[in-house]
């Protein structure tokens, strides 16, 4: 096998692009018992829209997490049996923008390793088995549905957005799987799984040989065709699609979201994301003055949070929770977004912010499963761990307190109830 050059960054992690275009990434930590890898697709949900070779193409909805499912069976059987042989558990999820597979494993980490680069290198798709998975996933769907937490979100993205496929579920509709064929699966295969389009980190009680054999044995080390395919978005206007929603579902107390649509972050950038990162954490993170007093007075449980939720063409900022006076949550909220507008965030809790989220940074290090992940993760914006701390260190209170002046505006603000079955609303 012919070397590849090595980037070692300062916090000891390895970096190679191999020549098929795979970005290889490497943490070796002596002493640890087990070892976590992962690689990551830049395929998702949102992709159902692109260009390849000249021509525009449209999937059904939720076809890449059809693909996760499939990735998994071959001619001998399944993956899952593979790994269960070598003693590693295994599994993948599909977001909006990637899907990720990995294993974890204390032994026959080379045999684990080819079972998760062959599932890539060599998908097998039959009507058969294409057939069968409708089924299986028309289920997952359905058990998506009744869960409030999921449909709070849906129903969030359906009301900012108006045309953006983040709109819909992440799974499709049991109309649109009922679609997908074994030629779309191979397709996408060919255009989104590409080795230029993969990243594959590592972590743990492995060394970067054990991974670079893997990939040639694979044949991931020999030049390879760069992704075609193009994605397609449609122009997404700053308006919101509905303002407010009120459901009812079987739940023992209301469930509330409030959703602003902000614009769409470039790519790649991750300092802006971490930034409204540090914002939500000044204004209802755990050491916040709003969380102590809608927690204190018992208007929200300690699920209560906002997180950031971006992709390609959009980005959002949610608040999710749950409570017997939502309303008041949500005016109490806002209330506090408009005393930061006017007064800047709070600096002895912007600093307690920023240094938690430095320390869970470097805490990350520490564990083979969130080191990969992270490894991942912040690859696929083209960033490594180290840049994320050195871009986290820079952020000031005073980039909040501008930031503040443009985001969270009530005029982008959508809202969404979920009552119990059979209740009254709230005043």
């Amino acid at each position: 096998m012919p070397e590849h050059l090595a980037i070692l960054d300062c916090a000891g992690n390895e970096r190679y692009v191999l020549p098929s275009g795979l970005t290889v990434l490497v943490r070796p930590m002596p002493g640890y018992a087990a070892a976590h890898a992962v690689v990551a697709a830049r395929f998702g949900s949102i992709d159902v829209h692109f260009r390849l070779g000249g021509q525009e193409l449209t999937l059904p909805a939720g076809v890449a997490h059809y693909l996760e499912h499939k990735m998994f069976e071959d001619q001998e059987g399944d993956a899952f049996a593979k790994f269960a042989r070598t003693g590693a558990n295994a599994n993948a999820f599909t977001s909006f923008d990637r899907t990720c597979y990995y294993f974890t494993a204390t032994s026959a980490v080379d045999e684990s390793l080819d079972v998760l680069l062959g599932m890539l290198t060599h998908p097998y798709f039959t009507d058969e088995t294409v057939a069968k998975e409708q089924g299986i996933i028309a289920q997952e769907i359905k058990m998506y549905e009744d869960s409030p937490d999921w449909r709070l979100v849906t129903e969030l993205c359906q009301c900012l957005y108006h045309s953006h496929p983040i709109r819909v579920d992440i799974a499709g509709t049991c109309d649109s799987i009922a679609r997908i064929t074994p030629a779309m699966l191979y397709d996408c295969c060919q255009a989104f799984y590409a080795p230029a389009n993969l990243v594959l980190a590592a972590a743990g009680n492995l060394t970067a040989r054990q991974v670079l054999d893997a990939c040639a044995r694979a044949g991931l080390d020999r030049p390879a065709a760069a992704p075609a395919a193009q994605r397609i978005l449609a122009p997404e206007p700053m308006t919101l699609a509905r303002p407010q929603k009120t459901l009812r579902m079987a739940v023992a107390k209301p469930c509330f979201g409030i959703g602003y649509k902000e614009a769409p972050l470039a790519p790649g950038d991750g300092r802006t994301e971490a930034l409204y990162d540090l914002i939500l954490c000044c204004l209802c993170g755990g050491m916040s003055p709003l969380y102590r007093r809608l927690y204190d007075e018992g208007l929200v449980n300690p699920g209560f949070g906002g997180e950031v939720l971006r992709a390609d063409g959009c980005c959002c900022i949610l608040f999710t929770g749950e409570s017997d006076q939502p309303d008041t949550v949500r005016r109490l909220l806002q209330e506090e977004i408009e005393r930061l507008r006017a007064e800047g965030v709070d600096r002895e809790v912007f600093t307690l912010c920023k240094n938690e989220k430095y320390g869970q940074l470097v805490e990350n290090l520490e564990n083979v499963e969130d080191a990969a992940s992270q490894m991942a993760d912040f690859a696929l914006l083209g960033q490594t761990v180290p840049q994320q701390v050195e871009m986290l260190a820079g952020l000031t209170a005073a980039d909040a307190d501008a930031a503040l002046q443009a985001i969270l505006q009530p005029g982008r603000a959508a809202y969404v109830k979920i009552l119990p079955d059979g209740a009254e609303t709230e005043e």
